[in-house]
């Protein structure tokens, strides 16, 4: 069992919803570093930690789902191995690492789930210790700030445009919108050889997604000036529904979402962040069943999905950069937080730990 530093110590935050705004929603603490708790756990010091809307969102105290009260914000994070238990067999000493988002989420069968940063203890601390089965590699060619985007954003894109357990190449893939998961879908797709169409309402968004093509040439469409962008979509395809839509509106998109998608294609529900107005939804069954899609929902990804999206990664040496709109010290993890609710940014943020 290697040493564990003594003349280090342990900064982390917890939240405290009582607060009137971001920057007193977080309280700091210092304490010493956290023992192993077992033969087989792993110590890391993290390096980097990113941030979701979900994290904001629990912060703001209008999260739908349980959450530990106080609990230590974040999920994605990657770090450097500090020390190892007796038995640990996958880790060594320096290795770098990150955990996985549902803790209990090692295969993809099991019916009960531990999400970081919420029911449990979350990530925004220095120092942390998992199991060494929820921990996974960092693909060599990515920094620690970018391997922190992958836990969630990385892994809940690589679930929406991955079939049977992995990205086909020359299939036609719809990404709707330019946020961070989106942003990574696109590139894991693109990466795998796949034609790209994305959507947003923003052309400055659009243009800044055209150039992070990481193979085919991406095709963008703004959706607020061609209102009808199902048949764009299938017009810039050949006259012909995309394979795959990864699917974020919701309600007020899964219509056209449908009309854009080809016989026998799938749609990825990924999120609902539309207009959700039941309403809108008139003849959804006829139209499903009519085009025989498949639509599935999308609620993160197993272990053994990030390391096969690790493995898409380290084959194309794919890199993700460009999808960090912002990079904040480990002081201002408020003014962090605060600034992915305002949903100014494109992609993702980022807080080094350093």
């Amino acid at each position: 069992m290697a040493a564990i530093p003594t003349e280090e110590q342990c900064t982390y935050y917890r939240r405290n919803i009582q607060g009137s705004r971001f920057t007193t929603r977080l309280t700091k603490y210092t304490t010493s570093i956290p023992p192993l708790s077992g033969t087989q756990s792993v110590l890391i010091r993290v390096q980097a930690v990113s941030l979701n809307y979900r994290d904001a969102n629990i912060l703001n105290g209008t999260n739908p789902w349980p959450t530990l009260p106080n609990g230590i914000p974040c999920s994605d994070a990657a770090g450097c191995v500090l020390a190892v238990g007796s038995d640990v067999v996958d880790f060594v000493v320096g290795d770098r690492v990150m955990p996985i988002f549902d803790q209990k989420n090692l295969t993809g069968l099991e019916q009960e789930r531990a999400w970081l940063g919420g029911e449990i203890d979350g990530v925004l601390a220095t120092h942390l210790v998992f199991d060494e089965q929820k921990l996974v590699k960092v693909p060599e060619c990515l920094s620690y700030d970018e391997a922190a985007c992958l836990p969630c954003a990385g892994v809940t894109a690589w679930s929406a445009v991955a079939v049977e357990g992995s990205v086909k190449s020359k299939v036609s893939v719809l990404v709707q919108g330019t946020g961070g998961v989106s942003l990574m879908a696109m590139k894991l797709a693109s990466a795998a050889g796949c034609r790209v169409i994305v959507t947003s309402s923003t052309s400055k968004k659009l243009q800044r997604a055209e150039r992070m093509s990481a193979g085919p040439p991406i095709s963008t469409i703004n959706y607020q000036m061609i209102p009808n962008w199902h048949e764009e979509v299938v017009r810039r395809n050949g006259g012909k529904g995309v394979d795959i839509v990864f699917e974020n509106g919701g309600m007020s998109s899964i219509m056209q979402s449908l009309q854009a998608a080809a016989v026998h294609g799938i749609i990825s529900q990924v999120g609902y962040l539309g207009q959700q107005n039941p309403s809108l939804l008139e003849g959804f069954v006829p139209l499903l069943i009519e085009r025989a899609i498949t639509l599935r929902g999308i609620n993160l990804g197993s272990k053994q999905d990030f390391i096969a999206m690790n493995r898409l990664i380290a084959a194309t040496e794919l890199r993700f950069h460009d999808v960090i709109d912002k990079v904040f010290g480990m002081e201002d993890a408020a003014a962090a937080m605060e600034y992915v609710w305002s949903g100014n940014h494109i992609g993702k943020v980022v807080i080094k730990m350093s």
